[in-house]
């Protein structure tokens, strides 16, 4: 007797274990039959070597002992939904050619859809993670009264202090220059008479080597608040910048630093926490990139224009000592200032 095998179940194993009882699959490939009786035939070293199975319904198949041969699985196991809220219930398929069993689970409680039980076993979304806030860059209170009163009063007017500055050195072509001009009279509110003032003190210091006439000038210039014009403001830059090199090497710590809180206060006067950290990685940057000028001298050394070379070596010198005012920075240190501030010095006054 032959049956249909469509969706049976096989497992392999080798002709010589076939037993009687199994159901063979036909060399068609499309057939089963039951195996009535085994036998074995051997080769002439007495070894089996022929497998003879005689089916149920009439025939025999030779087979090789050690080949391979498909042999209809009877045993399947029931498979299981694993869910602890709902009864698993086994149902058996009853026709003539079912071999497995099935389970079938139950209609899940009306009380649960189907929907909830996913909710309850999807895993859970990541949490969302939130980078800190980048620290704001602490901001720099002005000098107090007290500190301000460290840097001395005028004595008499503006343009007192100037004529009396020129009168120090009369023979000083560049001050006499810088000092008629003026001597006219002094507005605050020009940018022409701010960048005056601030060349006369650093005449007066570098090439006259006056520091006290110096930073009697200056000063007219360091008291003065930032008004938001950066065009004004770099004169009183460079003349606080310069005070404050000034003090340090006469050894006035104390004023020096106030020269140095009036130079930062406008740094810190942003009240916007991401532009304050904007402004401050940009200062950062232009403080360890300084524009030190150094193609500008190396070509004027290379036309021998001694003139433009020494122009060129006071920009770097106000750079230098604005960097010097702002205790250095990452790429430069206070002591490499100070070296390279005494070699601009020397070059320039030569």
């Amino acid at each position: 007797m032959t049956e249909n095998p469509a969706a049976r179940h096989y497992s392999e194993q080798q002709a010589g274990s076939l037993t009687t009882g199994d159901q063979l699959l036909l060399p068609d490939g499309e057939r089963t039959a039951e195996i009535q009786h085994v036998e074995f035939e051997p080769d002439d070293f007495g070894t089996p070597a022929v497998v003879l199975a005689n089916l149920t319904g009439g025939g025999t198949l030779r087979i090789a002992a050690g080949s391979t041969v498909k042999i209809l699985d009877t045993t399947v196991p029931v498979i299981t939904v694993p869910d602890s809220t709902v009864q698993d219930t086994p149902v058996q398929d009853t026709t003539p050619d079912a071999v497995t069993q099935l389970t079938v689970a139950a209609q899940p409680p009306a009380e649960q859809p189907q929907h909830t039980r996913e909710a309850e076993i999807a895993p859970a979304a990541p949490a969302v993670v939130v980078p800190p806030v980048p620290a704001i860059p602490p901001a720099m209170s002005g000098p107090s009264a007290e500190e301000l009163a460290r840097i001395p009063a005028p004595q008499g007017t503006p343009e007192a202090v100037v004529e009396a500055a020129a009168e120090a050195h009369p023979d000083a072509v560049g001050v006499l220059l810088l000092a008629d001009k003026l001597a006219k009279g002094i507005n605050f509110k020009s940018g022409s008479c701010l960048k005056d003032l601030s060349d006369l003190a650093h005449e007066l210091f570098i090439t006259l080597k006056d520091p006290d006439g110096a930073l009697t000038v200056a000063d007219l210039l360091n008291v003065l608040p930032f008004d938001g014009n950066p065009g004004r403001w770099a004169s009183v830059e460079a003349s606080l910048a310069l005070s404050s090199f000034i003090c340090r090497q006469d050894r006035q710590e104390d004023r020096a630093e106030v020269y140095e809180k009036l130079l930062r206060l406008p740094e810190n006067q942003e009240t916007d926490p991401f532009k304050a950290r904007m402004n401050a990685k940009v200062r950062q940057r232009s403080l360890n990139e300084p524009n030190l000028y150094d193609k500008e001298i190396f070509r004027s050394i290379d036309n021998s224009n001694h003139e433009a070379e020494r122009e060129w070596r006071l920009l770097r010198l106000e750079s230098l000592l604005f960097l010097r005012a702002h205790g250095g920075s990452e790429t430069i240190g206070v002591g490499e200032l100070q070296r390279r501030i005494s070699n601009e010095l020397e070059a320039v006054r030569a």
